[in-house]
């Protein structure tokens, strides 16, 4: 995506097109692309929902809440950046789904400095937390910003000890939501004197689905991932596969077989994971093939130029689809179409609801 400084009326059209009705990360940044800018998007969204199946109009995002959004935003003293901006940060940009619009609070330099994810837990032993606080300020004295989720336990560990440093906190909601409760303060001070960010306008009060999206983000804004402790199903395993996904180093600290909390981590390391034990784990194995892998992600191309999606292969995609992921290039094999075709159903269908785009460029019909 080529980098330029959008006008506030600008971001505005974008955070309109972000806001409505199934129109996610990717499918944001394919209508983008087809149609060459965000207000021509907005016009078109509604014909290829209907196109795709919606029986009903589809909810565009408000133009009126757009100006709201933002108007609160800098009553907080935050700030709205687009993906296409030269100050949205590279990592993130390069990740697979990276966000189209970001609201931070503090110091935005920090978006610009090499960073590590740590995470865990939220119910942590004790010597986890000991832990978390001892390599996360090693990794900030060593000009690391930490990033993390503000949750309880390890997340919160992780920015306290860094927070002297420098620190990234990712939050769920909206910038002035506080969740935990118990982290306003913290969270207040890691907007004096960090950075705070999320993707969510203001006001919004996270849901369950919301912490997911800010998993991705953290792995996203993050060379690496440290997994302090995690059950086996747990939020920050699915940090961890973000940060595998978006080609990112994947590191583990081993714990008790007998401690449940452990489980998830120890099984990371049999799957691949790098095996931490001290900070100097994590310095020493980011390499700059690392890095260069982080910034080098793209989505297969997905040129349709505005071209009618043809009826009978919408069909024949629908009837290929099932909740199993499929490549795109699956898809069109199995479809007997061509490419250009099933791409432009795939975005009809995106907005109709019918089907949802996952990372890597995979497939699912909704359920």
């Amino acid at each position: 995506m080529k980098q330029v400084a959008l006008s506030d009326q600008e971001r505005l059209t974008w955070h309109r097109l972000a806001q409505s009705e199934n129109v996610g990360p990717i499918t944001f940044q394919k209508l983008l692309s087809r149609y060459g800018s965000a207000s021509a998007a907005l016009d078109a969204i509604p014909e290829l929902s209907q196109r795709g199946g919606l029986r009903r109009p589809l909810r565009i995002g408000d133009a009126e809440k757009a100006v709201h959004d933002f108007e609160k935003a800098q009553a907080l003293g935050a700030t709205y950046l687009a993906l296409c901006e030269p100050d949205y940060p590279e990592l993130l940009r390069q990740s697979p789904a990276p966000p189209p619009l970001i609201c931070f609070k503090g110091k935005v330099a920090l978006l610009t400095t090499p960073a590590l994810s740590i995470v865990g837990a939220r119910n942590a032993s004790a010597a986890g937390m000991r832990f978390t606080r001892m390599i996360s300020s090693e990794l900030a004295e060593a000009g690391q910003t930490i990033v993390s989720g503000l949750a309880r336990g390890i997340d919160t560990a992780a920015h306290e000890a860094a927070l002297p440093f420098a620190t990234i906190a990712v939050v769920a909601g909206g910038i002035d939501h506080f969740y935990p409760p118990e982290n306003a303060k913290l969270q207040q001070a890691i907007a004096d004197q960090g950075l705070l960010l999320t993707e969510m306008p203001p006001g919004t009060v996270p849901k369950a689905e919301s912490f997911p999206r800010r998993n991705r983000i953290i792995a996203g804004l993050s060379a690496g991932t440290i997994v302090v402790e995690a059950a086996v199903r747990s939020g920050s395993l699915s940090t961890a596969r973000f940060a595998n996904e978006a080609g990112r180093e994947v590191y583990a600290v081993p714990g008790s077989p007998l401690d449940p909390r452990c489980e998830g981590t120890n099984g990371l390391i049999k799957d691949g994971a790098q095996m931490l034990t001290r900070a100097g784990d994590a310095l020493t194995t980011m390499t700059s093939a690392t890095m260069r892998q982080a910034f080098s992600f793209e989505e297969p191309a997905e040129t349709t130029q505005g071209k009618p999606a043809s009826a009978v292969t919408r069909e024949r995609v629908l009837q290929l689809l099932s909740p199993t992921p499929i490549e795109l290039d699956d898809l069109v094999r199995e479809a007997m179409a061509e490419t250009e075709d099933v791409i432009a159903n795939l975005l009809e269908l995106e907005l109709a609801g019918l089907v949802q785009r996952q990372a890597g460029g995979r497939f699912v019909r909704a359920t």
